[in-house]
């Protein structure tokens, strides 16, 4: 198959789109998960009329009359039965969360009354109704609170647990295994020679998967042709997704795509028009595993990952996103006949509107402005200069 487009790369990886199930696990274990269900009201919510308020709670009927003043029947926390009066110059103190007995329908706050002794006094006028949450004013027993498919947050815990929703139904994350290959690459507390690099793809792509939750794991092969082969065969095995760095060049050391090749593993497509990471290889095994081998240079990685995996994820996993776009704010000429995805800083200007700036880079070996920049710009492969103040698509990172 000769070179593809990035848009043909996109439509050929979102088609190969994964189901991995649900399974239930406990809320406490949940937050960063995504949501298989509904959410819905064990009983309404509120579920009971309760004072929003410190204060009395009277009769509005009183003070139609001409009460102004009552008698103190009782004093009524949260969480406490709730406690009725039975004569018109009677209230209740009452407190925030509260519920509210029928016998009243009005509450006054603490700051509007004055209290001796055993009456309090009204010293504002009053609205039938103030201060009351009523009951099944929020939603309804049996009505959605939390709708499926999201992202799981602090506040839906919050909400789960407030309907006694202990275990929840959620997304079934992929096993995935991150693979660095590289005779010259070392582990990062080992000193390089001065011809040597150390590893650091690997501890980039499982941090990108943390903030979803997959705990991958990751493995290093060196450039022997038969280990690869024999590993691979393993790995297809025991995982779902593949995520490979390095080895699938031209070079006499680039044995994954003959080892794939080898051991039935379909080659979808091989090189992308695109730069950084056109050497891309994406491939799929005879038991529906995926393998997204991406080039071994850092920047390669990082941006092949966020443009095409990430999506393959979310949209797995069923996140909703939408696309991003930002206003260039400097020109760049990109003469080669490949579509060019350049760092750019982001921020927010006056106007409210997301704007890109540029950066000069020495390449995809060149991972040293990643830190300072926030996103992938996605310039379009039929150009070759694009000017200030045009809009692009971007894939963000750090922002």
């Amino acid at each position: 198959m000769e070179m593809i487009s990035v848009q043909q790369a996109e439509e050929i990886i979102l088609s190969q789109i994964k189901d991995f199930g649900t399974e239930e696990i406990f809320y406490e274990n949940a937050l960063g998960r995504i949501l298989a269900e509904n959410i819905l009201a064990d009983r309404d919510l509120p579920p009971f009329d309760r004072s929003t308020v410190d204060g009395i709670a009277i009769s509005f009927n009183s003070f139609e009359k001409g009460i102004r003043t009552f008698t103190i029947k009782a004093v009524q926390a949260a969480g406490e039965v709730p406690v009725s009066i039975d004569d018109e110059n009677e209230c209740i103190e009452i407190m925030t969360g509260a519920a509210l007995d029928s016998s009243m329908d009005t509450i006054i706050r603490y700051e509007d009354i004055s209290i001796n002794k055993n009456f309090a006094s009204i010293t504002i006028d009053v609205k039938k109704g103030q201060n009351i949450h009523l009951k099944g004013r929020d939603k309804k027993a049996g009505e959605i609170l939390v709708k499926a498919n999201q992202v799981i947050t602090p506040s839906i815990l919050g909400i789960a647990a407030s309907v006694g929703k202990t275990f929840l139904t959620v997304k079934r994350l992929p096993k995935v295994a991150i693979i660095s290959t590289g005779d010259e690459m070392v582990p990062p507390e080992t000193i390089p020679t001065p011809f040597q690099l150390r590893r650091s793809n690997g501890i980039t792509i499982k941090s990108v998967l943390e903030k979803y939750r997959i705990n991958a794991d990751w493995l290093h092969w060196n450039d022997d042709f038969e280990f690869i082969k024999k590993e691979l065969s393993q790995c297809i095995e025991n995982y779902d997704i593949l995520l490979m760095s390095g080895g699938v060049s031209m070079g006499k050391f680039d044995y994954l795509p003959k080892a794939c090749d080898e051991l039935g593993i379909e080659k979808i497509f091989h090189k992308i028009r695109q730069r950084p990471g056109k050497p891309f290889w994406f491939g799929k095994s005879q038991n529906e595993k995926l393998i997204f081998a991406f080039p071994g240079n850092p920047v390669s990685v990082f941006m092949c990952l966020y443009r095409y995996f990430i999506p393959w994820l979310e949209k797995s996993l069923e996140i909703p996103k939408t696309a991003q776009y930002a206003v260039l704010q400097n020109d760049i000429d990109f003469p080669s006949p490949l579509q060019y995805f350049a760092q750019v800083k982001l921020s927010v200007n006056p106007s409210g509107q997301l704007i890109a700036e540029s950066v000069n880079t020495n390449g995809s070996g060149d991972f040293s402005h990643l830190a300072e920049t926030h996103a992938f710009i996605e310039l379009p492969l039929e150009k070759t200069e694009f000017k200030k103040g045009e809009v692009y698509k971007i894939w963000k990172y750090n922002f």
